[in-house]
């Protein structure tokens, strides 16, 4: 059996992580607070703290111009990966919420990278599916309604370009995917787990990031 080598993580070593990864910009830091005090009850949904500055590292390392975000909330992720854009590029941001994603317009105007955003209001399948088909996204974030992720996966991989980056949130679910007899997200999650492993149009790995993330590259 496989010896797993994670550390326990608690607050003390969550807190120590943040404080050697980059810092929250202000605006950033200001919408995080704007999301907890605004939407408690659904502040969860918003990415951690430490994957806003790895979505933007990735961005970096890939070069990538033209992103992909199906599922934006208050806009955090989206506002990390559109200040790590270079010029020209942009993210079309995918939601059904213009409550949630107000508060991202706003964070983003005051980044003074509201013109790299193309928000679209409207089921992300309809949006994609509205997409030419021939590959031209360079990178992806996959973080919406997890019974639709292998049908949001099957429109994204054949219009990602050849290297290019897809990130998948959630795919650990609260511990719950090792269950077979897991029900709801958690049986979608654990499919969609399975779904990707057999795609050899893609080179993934899933890693123990916040509650999971698979990096998948195009072959």
């Amino acid at each position: 059996m496989a010896e797993s080598k994670s550390n326990p993580l608690t607050q003390e070593l969550y807190d120590y992580v943040l404080a050697h990864n980059p810092p929250l910009d202000p605006v950033q830091r200001e919408l995080v607070e704007t999301t907890h005090t605004a939407l408690a009850d659904v502040a969860g949904l918003q990415v951690a703290e430490e994957q806003g500055p790895l979505l933007a590292f990735l961005v970096r390392l890939t070069g990538a111009r033209h992103i992909v975000e199906i599922g934006t909330f208050t806009g955090l992720s989206t506002l990390s990966m559109a200040e790590a854009l270079p010029p020209g590029g942009r993210v079309i941001a995918c939601d059904v919420s213009e409550e949630w994603t107000a508060y991202g317009r706003a964070a983003w105007a005051k980044a003074g990278v509201a013109d790299r955003v193309d928000l679209r209001i409207a089921p992300a399948l309809d949006t994609l599916r509205g997409m030419p088909e021939e590959p031209h996204i360079d990178m992806a974030f996959l973080d919406a309604d997890k019974e639709n992720y292998i049908p949001y996966w099957e429109e994204l991989v054949p219009r990602m370009r050849q290297g290019g980056l897809l990130v998948v949130d959630n795919v650990l679910f609260h511990g719950q995917v090792p269950d077979p007899a897991a029900t709801g997200a958690a049986a979608s999650i654990r499919a969609f787990n399975d779904h990707v492993l057999a795609d050899d149009r893609m080179e993934s790995v899933l890693v123990t990031i916040a509650d999971g993330l698979t990096l998948s590259r195009k072959r």
